[in-house]
């Protein structure tokens, strides 16, 4: 069964959740990646979302925080301020999947503004939302950005949610608890943090995408691991259920 790259963007996001995980999941490919992985190889992943709906087990894609279709089919729903004071910020939540508008090596995120005048940006984005916390305080946190220069930049135009600042040891002196962005999911491939620097590194190119195309769409000069490993290719099962989601949710 042929695929598109955001399907194997979608499929190998999802394997990246296991069974029994709690995942605090934001709207868009991070919401598509959770889904998907529940309803293959982790039906106890526990979907958290940012409007209090704790369990959602959602027959669709919701479309916001705020549809209704997550409330009616949560375990239980609380208040926002529960969600992040007793919740996410003592550190009970295993996973946080985030998107992104900027990502650097060292994977800070820009949701803010694009250009170097906070005061007068070249774009203002929609903003922080639960981010920042949730890049604080989940034990780690996966970012699904699709991959190109201009999300892909040397220094993010604004640190909207906190990654590993300038390298390793950062998080630790500013007494961040959560272990920091562990998996970065794009179109072409894995990035994860170098053990010594916690620069972001190419660990896996997606079946069919050369190295060439993963180093010309970062804009920094992209490290690459030494086992570079291809990602396995989507299973029919995979494919067959994310489709049929998007179509529910269409």
């Amino acid at each position: 069964m042929s695929y598109t790259a955001d399907e194997m963007m979608s499929v190998a996001a999802a394997r990246a959740l296991g069974n029994g995980m709690s995942c605090f999941v934001g709207i868009g490919l991070p919401s598509t990646a959770a889904n998907l992985a529940r309803r293959t190889h982790a039906p106890n992943l526990t979907l958290i979302y940012e409007s209090g709906c704790l369990g959602a087990k959602p027959s669709r894609l919701p479309l916001s925080i705020g549809d209704g279709e997550l409330a009616d089919t949560a375990d239980a729903v609380v208040g926002v301020p529960e969600v992040f004071n007793y919740w996410l910020q003592p550190g009970r939540i295993d996973v946080g999947f985030l998107g992104a508008a900027q990502l650097d090596r060292f994977g800070n995120i820009n949701t803010t503004v694009i250009g170097s005048d906070y005061r007068d940006p070249k774009v203002r984005l929609p903003g922080a939302g639960g981010a920042p916390e949730i890049a604080a305080s989940c034990k780690e946190v996966f970012v699904v950005l699709r991959q190109n220069t201009r999300a892909f930049v040397d220094k993010v135009d604004f640190v909207t949610s906190f990654g590993h600042g300038t390298g390793k040891g950062d998080r630790e002196r500013l007494g961040l608890p959560g272990a920091g962005p562990t998996l970065v999911v794009t179109d072409l491939g894995l990035l994860r943090p170098d053990p010594e620097t916690a620069e972001l590194t190419l660990t896996e190119l997606h079946p069919g995408v050369e190295l060439e195309q993963a180093v010309a769409a970062t804009g920094w000069a992209l490290k690459v691991a030494d086992d570079l490993a291809v990602t396995p290719a989507p299973t029919d099962q995979e494919l067959t259920l994310l489709r049929e989601l998007r179509k529910a949710g269409a």
